[in-house]
């Protein structure tokens, strides 16, 4: 919640957070519903965020470069515990953000499916806020089902459908950033 005329307020809670939430969630409402609950509460804590993010009193952050700007949001998810993010542009319509240490894929976490729900909602939020127009978002890989990182690609709309459409055709990520 907003403070009247302020940034959002925020608070810290152990990692172990998303794990019990994705836990009760999914007893309570099933898989896909819990996905899509987690999704969507993190977009709307990311667009919230995007408030945090600019309102420092430092430079907003769509004026500045591109590594200014990435620098900026690592140290943003850094300094709040979320992990080590490193961008990546590897695709002229995806970008790619990874990190060895992601908090929502805790330590211990085994899954044989991705696990990043509200952080996926949360980036394309933030993204899209920060952009002033849709980002959608899209987990690639995952420390929960034992990858050495968590990774989001992040592009348009169609650039991310595209994207999803040739990983569930059994295409490995790099073959189908250079079939886009």
């Amino acid at each position: 919640m907003n403070r009247k005329g302020g940034t959002p307020r925020e608070v810290a809670v152990p990692v172990s957070v998303f794990a019990a939430l994705r836990t009760e969630l999914a007893k309570e409402a099933g898989t896909l519903p819990t996905v899509h609950a987690l999704h969507h509460a993190g977009y709307h804590a990311g667009t919230a965020a995007a408030a945090v993010l600019s309102g420092n009193g430092e430079s907003a952050p769509a004026a500045l470069g591109r590594d200014a700007f990435w620098g900026k949001l690592a140290d943003f998810f850094g300094k709040r515990g979320w992990g080590t993010m490193r961008h990546d542009l590897t695709h002229s319509a995806v970008g790619i953000l990874s990190s060895t240490d992601w908090a929502e894929a805790g330590d211990g976490d085994a899954d044989p499916d991705a696990s990043c729900f509200f952080s996926t909602g949360f980036l394309s939020g933030l993204l899209s806020e920060l952009a002033g127009g849709p980002v959608a978002v899209l987990e690639v890989g995952c420390r929960t089902r034992g990858e050495s990182a968590c990774r989001f690609a992040f592009g348009s709309e169609a650039a991310i459908h595209n994207l999803y459409g040739r990983l569930l055709d059994g295409v490995d990520l790099d073959g189908a950033l250079a079939a886009l």
